[in-house]
């Protein structure tokens, strides 16, 4: 009964910028944790960022002080600000809101050339 289509992926040049975006088809996200995951080609699914119910964040360490979590509960949406990307940040990212069950996007695609 909840969709989340996530946008703003895309080509990138190491050291560049992207803003995802996670949009829910209701509001959702102000009552429930939501997360950034992410997975490469050959590795497990990594969680990247959360935003919990009661405001706090946590990062990867391997992407501490370059993303940022964010949420617009009038806009039933989450972002995650990327910057200074790295190769290896190439993945599908994908978000997750945890309620009585959890709702995943479909995915947006990450590369980020050398």
């Amino acid at each position: 009964q909840v969709q989340l289509v996530e946008s703003g992926g895309g080509l990138v040049q190491a050291g560049g910028s992207l803003r995802l975006s996670c949009a829910a088809s209701r509001s959702i996200f102000s009552g429930n944790n939501v997360g950034w995951y992410r997975q490469a080609p050959g590795k497990q699914r990594e969680l990247v960022a959360t935003f919990t119910s009661g405001g706090t964040t946590n990062y990867a360490d391997s992407v501490k002080g370059r993303f940022t979590i964010s949420r617009d509960n009038a806009k039933n949406t989450v972002y995650l600000q990327m910057n200074s990307l790295k190769p290896e940040d190439t993945a599908i990212y994908y978000c997750c809101v945890r309620g009585y069950v959890s709702y995943w996007g479909q995915g947006t695609q990450v590369t980020v050339s050398s």
